[in-house]
């Protein structure tokens, strides 16, 4: 498989030779800036061999390197071919950086503009000028050169009701147009704020419930979306109501062409650079704004509340079987192996009609795999067995009618070690205080963060990720603008918004650890000045009280534990069956020193 790599870098090494060209950026992205890609557009795999969700290459005529954030530092060892490709850290190490110091003056460096955001082309610019060209291509390399390219998954758009949606298409895209101020028409690009405002689900990237489309959507709340009319259903017209227009996505560009006397609202973060440079090119006045659907999609309503607390609760029912079947497993002495146990979780969910499909790829990780935050057995040459004595940690999720879910559990296979238990213990009490945090409107996730790594840091331990992300509503695992994270941001935790709570430690080729519950955003009343803000766990799944050691945990922290794991008994066990209602019984039991 080395050979096709080294023939694939020979190959555009060529390309570059024929352009004049000293460099090539390869992306993860692809044209909608997603965090998955399509198979077929899978452009970084091609190239390295890498399966993560972030990542850029860069080709020089001697080099070739592949840059990665802490998620993915031991995966990309196994993954991408040392002897062909050196590793960076992609944010210690910056590419536009290494380019600086590795390139003469005047290299020439190849970027196609659909792949990189408005804000990341400027950033580039200043970052190169005076000292490196940056050359946009209209036509990719990697297009022309990809054998045996999969052909794009192409599906029809599933009409998701007012009882699921809670708002019809109408309502949305008449206040959308509504909060459009500066300008006459915005320009969406995210899909899964596409799928939101029109209340349809699809199938084109795996489990992400989209279609690849683009819309503009103007003052009044008319939308064009550039989807093929063949993909719609017979009824999708009376399902939106007037005012939207399907035209085929070959028309996008003479449809941007068409703006040249508008004022167009283009989201700088999440619109590829190349609209941007048509609409600058006819002459468009542009006004850089984030995609006025994102608050919106993550304010959940009250019908999409109803629907995550539902379906939560039947993936509680199917994750606790799981883990009720595979301590049983343990306990008659097999030791399954990762696909064996993740193929077990997916086939438990499965079980329930209403789901669709995963919401990302199960990370079912034995022993020092757990260490690697995103690992995937799909990716390995063997998958490992469990190993007896050690965790197993799993993080998987559902695409339901109703709702997504995301949950991991670390699952002690054997009789674990003390240090395993002292940092499952330090995890655990960082999820607590962030679970139970109060805090007043106004307060950003990032301010909340340290709640979440406080007990670790006092240990001299931390994690190389976020500690929260937004949860779309049967749509992307990973939703903005919310999120819990070092990095600092602006935007303010609403009540109704979805966010994950999963802190972690990770000790490399010895044992992960990670403890995720969904959280939703609730007002709390209190009896001082002001109604506070909060989070109302939403996941129903035990935590494995054999790695907790009691003597860390503080009173008000094993109340939580127990309140918790009865608000789990209470919901899930009426669905099980005797074992498993009988597994989750000793689960849930109370906690005390």
């Amino acid at each position: 498989m080395h050979d096709n790599y080294a023939d694939r870098i020979h190959a555009l090494r060529n390309w570059m030779n024929n352009m004049a060209m000293d460099a090539l950026i390869i992306p993860h992205a692809d044209e909608f800036l997603g965090e998955y890609t399509p198979t077929h557009n899978k452009r970084l795999h091609w190239v390295t061999g890498f399966t993560g969700s972030d990542g850029i290459a860069v080709i020089t005529r001697e080099n070739a390197v592949i840059f990665v954030d802490g998620r993915y530092t031991v995966q990309v060892r196994k993954q991408v071919p040392a002897e062909m490709f050196e590793y960076r850290h992609l944010i210690e190490d910056p590419i536009l950086q290494w380019l600086l110091d590795t390139l003469p003056d005047s290299s020439k460096v190849a970027i196609d503009p659909k792949l990189h955001s408005i804000n990341w082309l400027a950033d580039a610019e200043k970052a190169v000028a005076d000292k490196l060209l940056l050359r946009y291509i209209n036509d990719n390399p990697i297009d022309m050169l990809w054998n045996n390219r999969p052909a794009p998954l192409v599906t029809d758009a599933i009409l998701i009701g007012i009882d699921v949606a809670g708002q019809s298409s109408k309502n949305k895209r008449v206040n959308i147009g509504k909060s459009i101020i500066n300008a006459d028409v915005s320009y969406l690009s995210q899909l899964d704020s596409i799928c939101w405002l029109l209340n349809i689900r699809g199938g084109d990237v795996s489990h992400l419930p989209v279609l690849l489309s683009h819309a503009l959507i103007d003052t009044e709340g008319n939308v064009n979306l550039f989807l093929d009319p063949a993909r719609i259903p017979k009824n999708f017209d009376e399902h939106v109501g007037t005012g939207v227009t399907v035209l085929l996505p070959e028309v996008l560009e003479s449809s941007l062409a068409a703006l040249s006397s508008k004022t167009v609202l283009v989201d700088p973060l999440t619109s590829n650079a190349w609209v941007s440079q048509v609409l600058h090119q006819i002459g468009a006045n542009i006004v850089h704004a984030p995609d006025p659907c994102l608050l919106p999609k993550a304010t959940k309503n009250a019908t999409e509340i109803a629907g995550f607390k539902a379906c939560h609760i039947r993936d509680g029912i199917a994750v606790s079987r799981f883990l009720a079947w595979l301590d049983t497993q343990v306990t008659d002495g097999n030791l399954p192996n990762e696909a064996e146990l993740s193929d077990m979780l997916y086939l438990f969910r499965t079980l329930d009609e209403t789901f669709t499909d995963l919401s990302f790829d199960t990370i079912s990780a034995a022993s020092g795999n757990a260490a690697i935050c995103h690992y995937n057995h799909l990716h390995q040459p063997d998958p490992s067995k469990l190993e007896l004595n050690n965790v197993y940690l799993v993080d998987s999720g559902g695409q339901y009618r109703d709702g997504t879910t995301d949950i991991t559990r670390t699952i002690a296979i054997g009789e674990c070690s003390n240090e395993v238990k002292t940092a499952f213990t330090l995890v655990l009490k960082g999820h607590i205080a962030l679970s139970t945090a109060r805090f007043p409107r106004g307060t950003c996730g990032s301010q909340l963060d340290s709640l979440a790594r406080q007990h670790l840091w006092a240990y001299g331990f931390d994690y190389d990720h976020g500690t929260g992300h937004g949860v779309g509503h049967f749509l992307s695992v990973h939703e903005g603008p919310q999120r819990i994270t070092k990095a600092p941001n602006t935007v303010a935790l609403l009540p109704g918004m979805v966010l994950s709570n999963e802190p972690g430690y990770y000790r490399a080729n010895a044992f992960g650890i990670r403890i995720e519950n969904l959280e939703l955003v609730v007002e709390v009343p209190t009896s001082g000045d002001m109604t506070m803000m909060g989070f109302e766990s939403l996941t129903r799944v035990p935590i494995d009280r054999r790695l907790v050691d009691t003597a860390l945990l503080i009173d008000r922290e094993i109340t939580w534990w127990n309140d918790y794991h009865l608000s789990v008994w209470q919901d899930i066990s009426p669905s099980l069956q005797l074992s498993d209602a009988e597994w989750l019984k000793q689960a849930t039991a109370p906690l005390a020193r």
